[in-house]
């Protein structure tokens, strides 16, 4: 069971009739690729995120651009929200109906359109999840490098400006996204970038619907950048007496301009849970989890200088991974890591934290934060993308117990707290979603977001784009 809207969200939660005309107006345009029926419904109503809340009205299954723009102008006619769906792996709770409406799903628009290998780009419609693209692109000598961990559609990627495990070395989706193709919130259609490499043409649209989370448009097309697969690929794990040897570790490797290409922390108490879920036999400690791509005498140079780095920390048990099935082994661990959590604890929900702070001030933020949690003694996991500064606590919660969540959020708060203090922010790649709306008006400022509402109200009059999220419109 999820747990209720807070509080602080309801002046947000209101939900919008759907007229039984738009239902049938749908019905007629899509046939059976409009659902009525509550367990789809439902199953577009939730993500990842512990939140809860009414399903939409209807889903509709969008297998074109013309099927997304259809249906958002059927919705615009009525005033009726319109939510984009991709897999549903969000954490914030981007997809949830908070003022009702109908949910888009764009997980059949699922094809890998044009690759221009000579170009390193490619251009895909949104629901092509980051493995599809892999698999598909992986005979030209080529990868899409941003690993969110679970495995997320472009579309819900640009949305959210993700990024995750390889961005210490290739950025996010801020910096690989080249341009768009966006249906707006009356039904037009729309065309941001190009494939060139640069551009100084207006306003740069592109970078303003990547990050929207749904609340501008409907992405429909995305053009993504491509990189050469390394040479060579090593992957190693260290374990470390202290999460502060880990993480100063990690902090020297950066400055020193290793080009590292991931390189993770996972705290002793997500490293149990991990071995328990999947069957392995990794030391209990603080561990860096560490890629180096390039030639083979690059990776070996960079590996024994991270090694080098990580004894004089106490590092120790370097452990390679060579083979691409031992690193896949490892890496599906990672990626398993929340789930591992949430085994841990049968029934329970995770609250998730997303800070991000500059990597000098990485230690102070994290080991405080640490200290704290311990102190409260709610169950959690750590894990973090800590070669660019970001790191998640994942709060473990019985969300029977109102109490838990109240010590959870009040950590939450806390943190993000220290992490903006330390010139950081309050989500390094989830996004705002629901859980963070308060949060944003204290990093950025009542100016900034008054910008950000004007942008809204000229682009969505209606306020039928994903409304409710990232910031309030009063």
């Amino acid at each position: 069971m999820n747990a209720p809207l807070p509080q602080h969200l309801l002046p947000e939660i209101h939900q919008r009739e759907t007229p039984a005309a738009l239902i049938d107006a749908l019905k007629a345009r899509f046939a059976e690729r409009c659902s009525t029926a509550l367990v789809v419904r439902e199953q577009h109503g939730r993500d990842e995120s512990s939140f809860a809340a009414p399903p939409p009205s209807a889903v509709v299954f969008a297998e074109s651009t013309q099927d997304v723009a259809d249906a958002v102008k059927l919705a615009g006619q009525y005033n009726v929200p319109v939510i984009p769906f991709g897999v549903g792996t969000s954490l914030e709770g981007h997809l949830l109906a908070v003022q009702g409406g109908i949910s888009i799903d764009v997980s059949r628009m699922n094809k890998v359109l044009s690759i221009n290998a000579e170009d390193l780009t490619v251009t895909v419609q949104p629901g092509v999840t980051r493995k599809q693209l892999n698999e598909e692109v992986k005979s030209t000598g080529l990868f899409f490098p941003i690993d969110p961990g679970a495995d997320a559609t472009l579309g819900g990627m640009s949305a959210t400006r993700a990024s995750g495990t390889n961005a210490v070395r290739y950025g996010t989706m801020r910096e690989n996204v080249l341009a768009l193709e966006v249906v707006t919130a009356d039904g037009s259609v729309i065309r941001t970038g190009t494939r060139a490499k640069k551009s100084s043409a207006g306003y740069d649209l592109t970078r303003l619907m990547v990050g929207s989370e749904g609340t501008l448009g409907v992405i429909t097309e995305v053009t993504v950048r491509l990189y050469p697969l390394p040479e060579a690929i090593s992957a190693a794990v260290c374990s470390f007496p202290s999460i502060e040897a880990a993480v100063r570790t990690t902090i020297e490797v950066i400055q020193l301009g290793v080009p590292i290409a991931r390189v993770e922390l996972i705290d002793h108490n997500t490293v149990r849970m991990v071995n328990t879920h999947s069957k392995l036999t990794l030391r209990e400690e603080p561990m860096l989890l560490m890629e180096f791509h390039g030639t083979p005498s690059s990776v070996k140079e960079q590996a024994e200088l991270v090694q080098e780095l990580a004894s004089g920390h106490g590092g120790n048990a370097f452990e390679w991974a060579s083979t691409p099935e031992e690193r896949t082994r490892l890496w599906t661990a990672r990626h398993n890591a929340y789930f591992a959590a949430i085994q841990s604890r049968p029934g329970c929900r995770a609250i998730s934290t997303d800070t991000c702070v500059p990597i000098s001030r990485l230690a102070d933020c994290l080991l405080e934060s640490v200290a704290e949690v311990d102190a409260s003694g709610i169950p959690y996991f750590l894990v973090g993308h800590v070669g660019d500064g970001n790191f998640h606590f994942g709060y473990l919660i019985d969300p029977a117990i109102p109490k838990e969540r109240e010590v959870a959020e009040a950590l939450n708060h806390k943190l993000v707290a220290r992490a903006l203090a330390l010139e950081g922010t309050c989500t390094g790649e989830h996004g705002v979603g629901l859980h963070k709306m308060d949060f944003l008006v204290t990093e950025t400022g009542d100016g900034a977001v008054d910008m950000m509402r004007t942008i809204k109200r000229a682009l969505d009059p209606k306020n039928i784009m994903n409304p409710g999220k990232i910031f309030s419109l009063s």
